[in-house]
């Protein structure tokens, strides 16, 4: 295999150096690793279209790789095979400033895209914490902390150039703002965990950076005011930029780890943004009168630019200040998400199954999105089948709620036995065909999703 690839892309495109295949063969998560045969580093779709079509012909897998930052086991390559890392496809293309839009390829990091839009007054909205490649994002539909207000990778991608297993290049969406044109194909490939084709460029949807911007964090006695404060201000028609529930061990750990000075109890950290600062003071007053009618005990209205910063960096780094502070350990992440209405029962019911266990909640509020990191040994088997039994009865119950197994981190290899308990068979039966009428011979990401 190495050497016909070596012919087809030539020796500095392909490796399969031992370094290169441990590098590619995990991403974030407590899955296994599993080593690819090779690894390929493509630096134009038609290279991606060349291995594609190398791969299809002799029924090798195909594993798309990008910035590894997944922690459901998305990018491994638990086939072996080939992995396709898009590190070396990582140019922004062009910037149309009037229609708010960028041409990436799919390698482009998340952070850095928006360091360079900075110039433009733009921004790419959704938000992973992590320093996501958007090819991964696209693959994942990645959300976060934005999604309240800005939507997920799905409400920001005009259109996308595939490589399904054929190896032909499909163009899905357009540029349009709208369009009730055909069957939707973009939002069929988008969230596909690379199992239906590798995108290989893609427009994206921008928005303008916000004239100002508040933050608030208001803090209450009990998980019970803290979740329903969330829902009533969903529900009041407020439009936050942000809302996250952040727990009392979370506050404890963060103030300990990341030098914070945070009230030690069950908190509500708030962002809004606007065009002016009159019509965010509204907005603000009209929070803080829901909060006191939910029993706050403290709240700060005034977070400064600096503070504000902390905080959310404090925030997007909890996961990687929980596997800090318990070293030796294996985190297994719950990633359920539920009706905002339900979010207050699904919180109250985490708590409870967490018992026993040494677990982290927290979760993007606004948009119903719960996170509980359980942290364990993962060779003591009776200690991970109690993190196991918990994510288990979470995932369960926001599922019974109207909910979903995973409101952002994809099916990967962890969620694939819930995707019946949650669609039915007749409907996972639907995505096996599709599966099977695009990728025949079952070449791209095998073992994900179904």
């Amino acid at each position: 295999m190495y050497n016909e690839l070596v012919k087809i892309l030539g020796e500095n495109k392909v490796s399969k150096g031992i370094s290169i295949l441990e590098q590619f063969s995990h991403d974030e998560s407590h899955h296994e690793w599993v080593k690819p045969d090779v690894v390929v580093f493509p630096e134009s779709e038609e290279d991606v279209v060349k291995v594609i079509k190398f791969a299809n012909k002799n029924k090798i897998p195909v594993t798309p790789y990008g910035a590894g930052s997944s922690i459901e086991g998305n990018p491994i390559p638990v086939k072996g095979g080939i992995v396709l890392s898009f590190q070396n496809m990582n140019k922004i293309l062009n910037v149309y400033p009037q229609d708010m839009m960028v041409e990436v390829e799919p390698g482009v990091l998340y952070k850095d895209l928006n360091k360079y839009l900075k110039t433009y007054g733009l921004f790419f909205a959704p938000d992973p914490g992590a320093n996501a490649s958007i090819g991964g994002m696209i693959a994942n539909n990645a959300s976060g902390t934005r999604t309240v207000k800005y939507g997920a990778t799905k409400d920001n991608v005009y259109e996308i150039n595939v490589v399904i297993p054929s190896g032909e290049v499909l163009k899905i969406g357009n540029l349009a703002r709208k369009s009730s044109s055909g069957y939707d194909l973009l939002h069929l490939f988008i969230g596909s965990e690379g199992t239906l084709g590798v995108v290989t460029k893609a427009y994206l949807k921008l928005v303008g950076r916000p004239a100002e911007m508040s933050a608030c964090i208001a803090y209450f006695n009990s998980v019970e005011d803290a979740v329903n404060t969330v829902a009533q201000i969903i529900m009041a028609g407020l439009d936050p930029a942000a809302l996250e529930f952040i727990d009392v061990n979370v506050i404890e750990m963060l103030n300990k780890e990341e030098g914070l000075n945070l009230t030690e109890k069950p908190a509500i950290l708030m962002e809004f943004h606007g065009s002016n600062k009159i019509s965010l003071e509204e907005d603000i007053k009209f929070v803080v009168e829901i909060c006191k009618d939910n029993n706050v005990i403290s709240y700060d209205l005034g977070v400064g630019l600096d503070e504000r910063e902390r905080l959310w960096e404090a925030r997007h780094k909890t996961y990687e200040v929980i596997l800090r502070t318990n070293p030796g350990k294996k985190a297994l992440i719950v990633d359920a998400a539920v009706p905002i209405s339900k979010y207050p029962e699904l919180v109250i019911f985490a708590r409870e199954a967490i018992k026993g266990v040494k677990g982290y909640i927290f979760g993007h509020a606004g948009d119903g999105n719960l996170h509980a990191v359980l942290v364990g040994d993962k060779n003591d088997k009776k200690e991970w089948e109690k993190l196991e039994i918990a994510n288990d009865k979470i995932v369960e119950k926001a599922i019974s709620l109207g909910g979903t197994a995973t409101g952002e981190h994809g099916v990967g290899l962890g969620k694939r036995k819930f995707l019946e308990k949650e669609y039915g068979k007749n409907t996972v039966e639907l995505m096996r065909l599709l599966k099977k009428t695009i990728d025949p011979n079952n070449i791209l990401n095998p073992g994900k999703v179904l």
